[in-house]
């Protein structure tokens, strides 16, 4: 099964029919719990299990359970992709015990799709709310965060605090496994886009190491040039972006528009196939990305899941 997912919102939806939550900026999980074992699936329907070991204390809570939720990361106190993207392609089991000792994450759980063999998705929002918190699922490393009726307010709160935004979601709604609907509509204090990497220049100074990529985003006839982000990458966050893309060279660009000829000089082109998260302040008349900043790669994500900005997920 793959989860629910959320359409853009420009204004959040008021009313008694809404309920709202906070956006976390994490990693989208599938948790099953059945005969005592615990399978993680991320939105691409991959077994992630091993890389967030700390989370397997959840198969002691119930015999037969299937929850979705998102694992977040924090860093100062606020939920950080960046921080989590150290943890989520992690599959040596070792390896992620080590890292979950270090940088723990917190399962934040929002919804139920099966408990005890019975399959609750069709149901409307409210019972499975109202099921989900009878469970009482809290632990050191999972919580079932509050909802709240008002949903400006909540918007401005996240603003303050710096966090993602919020998720709105119609009371009545039931749970459509795999499909993106109005029924949950997501608001965002800033812009967060999934693109795909077409390209890399080096540092300046170091033929060698990573200084910008030439991003992407998908349109009818392939990849449009989204722009080239430096922001974001340095040290060892830049060496593990090189090693992705090393493998992928190709000879020529793979944008289907032209690439701007001072962002194409030295540029070294690549297949476009790693997806990474960028933040930016809108985008420019010329259709790029305004001041992109790298958050992380997105390990759970193919080119193929993306959309176009204004339904980005």
């Amino acid at each position: 099964m793959q989860p629910m997912l959320a359409t853009m919102a420009d204004t959040v939806p008021s009313g008694p029919d809404w309920v709202h939550e906070v956006k976390w900026d994490g990693m989208r999980l599938l948790a099953d719990v059945r005969d005592g074992q615990l399978t993680l699936y991320s939105r691409r329907g991959n077994d992630v299990s091993a890389s967030f070991p700390e989370l397997a204390g959840l198969t002691r809570a119930y015999d037969d359970l299937l929850i979705d939720g998102e694992v977040v990361a924090l860093d100062g106190g606020r939920p950080s992709f960046a921080a989590l993207a150290a943890r989520m392609h992690v599959q040596d089991r070792r390896k992620a015990e080590r890292l979950a000792a270090t940088r723990p994450v917190t399962y934040m759980i929002f919804d139920l799709l099966r408990l005890f063999g019975q399959d609750v998705t069709g149901l409307p929002w409210t019972a499975r709310r109202e099921l989900l918190e009878r469970l009482a699922l809290d632990g050191l490393h999972w919580q079932v965060p509050p909802t709240y009726d008002a949903g400006a307010q909540l918007l401005a709160a996240t603003r303050e605090q710096g966090l993602e935004g919020i998720v709105s979601k119609r009371r009545s709604a039931a749970y459509l496994a795999g499909r993106r609907t109005p029924d949950w509509r997501k608001t965002s204090n800033r812009q967060t886009v999934s693109v795909v990497v077409g390209g890399w220049r080096a540092e300046t100074g170091s033929a060698a190491r990573l200084g910008a990529l030439l991003i992407g985003v998908p349109i009818t006839s392939g990849w449009a040039y989204a722009g080239r982000i430096g922001a974001g990458l340095a040290g060892r966050v830049a060496a593990d972006v090189a090693a992705l893309l090393a493998p992928l060279t190709r000879p020529d660009s793979p944008f289907a528009d032209e690439v701007p000829a001072v962002d194409a000089r030295e540029t070294t082109w690549v297949e476009p196939q790693v997806v990474i998260d960028v933040r930016a302040l809108g985008v420019t008349d010329a259709g790029r990305l305004r001041q992109p900043a790298f958050l992380g790669v997105r390990h759970d994500l193919d080119p193929e899941a993306l959309r176009p900005w204004s339904a980005e997920s």
